[in-house]
């Protein structure tokens, strides 16, 4: 490791090489700061093309594949179990085993109105100051695909997207005979001679747009970047409301890391975390936590998957990833979400995958021959599966200060959530599978899932930004209320989820919060002191 790394005193630490803290530190560079990643998982070689498994266990072999290495303990409604839940660790985090969609969200996804209310009030910051951002971030990640039809906004400057295959063509012309409106999903993927399509995982070209091919190669080839690897940040250190240093260990050795700024971008439960973990004299109940909300006000995405039947004698050349439809997002006053083709096929292998998985989160998890067993059933569903394409409902999730994460009291290092399922959430999610069955008419459909699936990987709200610090932990350009060189670059930010997936916003909001650091750092000249910051 390159001593001069560790004693230069940089302009900006980003802590996080993931979506938010690749595009934010891109930004940083390119504008002429010198900004260190410092990342707990590995940067890897290119040629790595594995997917986020569910069968390693071994947390030094799930660390070294990019993998989040510590288990998650989830309590859900009073029901607790632990497990590896699927998000990445490395250069890129979870992104880089993502599918590539990047969908902008609706407006009254952050607006108030008198015809759609906001369960907040609104956003601190709307949709018209986003959206020149959205737009950066479209360009940026390279971004294809068609307009929604059902979108009232001006249409986005999307790249065309590759021709569908025959058989998603047949599956959309069949959905807009039963009325729907399906549209080419949101790809951040530039389709190079070759591409090899790697949905779900890790690419070994930059062809998928993701928080490394798209963030922090292109910073580190400014000269103005550096990545510090397999390193894992384990407290914030200051004095009232100022960061002096990170302590960091890499390969058993403690690192002080220093900067004039500090990025969080460890994702919605890595971030609190950390600012949980970093107790002090000046900071007894964490860093940054003076509002007491820090690690609250957890949203996590629920998904339903469903099965969709073809009709017969269509011809497919993979599994479908290339359908969307919104014409459920909104609907009777109610907030629901998109639906969205999965991306993988209902295969044996994928079936007995899933049944694992969720024996792994249920009180039966120690019995290796109920694991063996799942192969009875997963052969009889691919069987009354066959050629049924699965498709994913995305229910928004809404805030809540008891739905929380912060360090395992018995093991800190360790990350603990806890859930309730509200009523609200229980009926919203009633009326959407009734919606989706209704929108079906007419296709052979079936929800696979009974129990609610959490979709952990979509987890927000963590840090939530607003214009009271009493209620919120970041103000509007998600500054620390309490850290006057601290930010925030991550999904923890978001005060709803969204009824889509929140990566372009992520990476929208990283670029607004990048170019509110750099003005506050060369056109403010000194630091402002908080107030004035915040009005």
């Amino acid at each position: 490791m390159n001593a001069d790394l560790i004693s230069k005193y940089w302009d900006v630490i980003v802590i996080g090489a993931g979506l938010g803290g690749g595009t934010i530190g891109r930004r940083l560079a390119e504008r002429g700061l010198s900004v260190l990643f410092v990342e707990n998982g590995p940067f890897g070689p290119r040629a790595e093309q594995h997917t986020l498994r569910y069968d390693v266990f071994d947390p030094a072999a799930r660390r070294v594949r990019g993998y989040e290495p510590r288990q998650m303990h989830v309590t859900i409604d009073g029901e607790s179990s632990s497990y590896f839940a699927p998000i990445g660790s490395g250069v890129g985090g979870s992104s880089a085993f993502y599918a590539g969609t990047l969908e902008r969200p609706e407006r009254h996804d952050l607006d108030d109105s008198a015809a759609r209310p906001h369960p907040t009030g609104g956003w601190p910051v709307g949709y018209d100051a986003f959206l020149p951002y959205f737009q950066e971030a479209e360009y940026r990640f390279h971004v294809c695909g068609e307009n929604d039809p059902l979108s009232r906004e001006p249409a986005a400057d999307l790249l065309p997207p590759p021709p569908m295959g025959e058989g998603d063509r047949a599956m959309t012309n069949k959905f807009r005979r039963l009325g729907l409106h399906p549209y080419h999903v949101h790809l951040g993927v530039r389709f190079l001679p070759g591409c090899q399509m790697c949905y779900g995982r890790k690419c070994p070209r930059r062809c998928k747009m993701d928080g490394r091919s798209a963030g922090v190669e292109p910073a580190l080839e400014t000269g103005n970047a550096a990545v510090i690897d397999m390193c894992q940040a384990r407290a914030i250190r200051g004095a009232d409301n100022e960061i002096t240093h990170i302590e960091a260990q890499r390969d058993g050795i403690l690192l002080k890391l220093r900067a004039r700024r500090y990025v969080l971008a460890a994702g919605a439960l890595g971030s609190p975390h950390l600012l949980l973990s970093s107790v002090s004299e000046n900071w007894p109940r964490g860093c940054a936590n003076s509002s007491g909300l820090v690690g609250r006000n957890l949203m996590l995405h629920l998904s339903e998957l469903i099965a969709i039947w073809p009709e017969r004698g269509t011809k497919f050349d993979g599994p479908t990833k290339t359908i969307s439809m919104r014409d459920i997002y909104y609907s009777d006053g109610q907030r629901f979400g998109a639906v969205a083709a999965f991306g993988i096929d209902a295969s044996y292998g994928e079936i007995v995958h899933q049944l694992r998985n969720r024996l792994d989160r249920s009180a039966f998890r120690n019995i290796r021959l109920l694991k063996e067993l799942a192969r009875i059933p997963a052969f009889l569903a691919a069987k009354l599966l066959g050629n049924a394409k699965l498709f994913a409902g995305q229910l928004e999730d809404l805030a809540y200060r008891e739905n929380c994460v912060y360090p395992l009291p018995s093991d800190p290092e360790q990350i603990r959530v806890e859930y309730t399922v509200k009523e609200e959430l229980r009926q919203r999610r009633r009326a959407y599978r009734q919606l989706i069955k209704k929108k079906l008419h007419g296709h052979r459909s079936m929800f696979l899932n009974d129990d609610p699936w959490w979709n952990i990987p979509h987890a927000c709200g963590t840090l939530r930004f607003g214009k009271d610090r009493k209620s919120s932990v970041l103000d509007r350009y998600c500054r620390s209320h309490d850290i006057r060189n601290l930010y925030v670059a991550d999904a923890s930010f978001m005060p709803t989820s969204l009824g889509i997936n929140p990566g372009l916003t992520v990476a929208a909001n990283a670029l607004r919060v990048a170019d509110r650091l750099y003005d506050q750092m060369y056109e403010g000249a000194s630091m402002p002191v908080l107030e004035d910051y915040n009005n």
